[in-house]
């Protein structure tokens, strides 16, 4: 038994998913903004993560802004039926890549059109 099956399983809504999953925020650039500086090596990681059995990824479309979507993207579309993907909405990232709130119907409306864009998803 590997360490990510002695982590055990919990639901999340219908489904049920490994308690060890992946945390996509550094895929991107440093301080998550902006491309990496190995997009391949980040790729590689993502199907190796996968490979093992991971089955749910935490991301979210403001990191990079755009970047890390993209790249599991790249890496896993199309997507395994047991793959998990989790994301967030409610900040953009500035020009200075600041962290700002996004809080508008607006705002929120745009974050979940470029998680679907992005990742390559007809629904979230």
């Amino acid at each position: 038994m590997n360490d990510l099956e002695r982590a055990g399983t919990y639901a999340l809504g219908d489904r049920t998913v490994k308690r060890l999953g992946y945390g996509a925020m550094q895929l991107a650039g440093p301080h998550v903004f902006g491309p990496p500086k190995d997009r391949d090596g980040a790729v590689a990681v993502l199907r190796e993560a996968v490979a093992r059995g991971v089955n749910h990824i935490d991301t979210s479309d403001f990191y990079g802004p755009h970047v890390t979507n993209q790249i599991i993207r790249e890496a896993l579309h199309p997507y395994p039926d047991d793959l998990v993907i989790v994301t967030k909405v409610g900040a953009k990232r500035g020009s200075d890549a600041s962290w700002n709130p996004a809080f508008s119907a607006e705002d929120l409306t745009r974050a979940v059109h470029d998680n679907l864009r992005n990742l390559g998803l007809d629904a979230l």
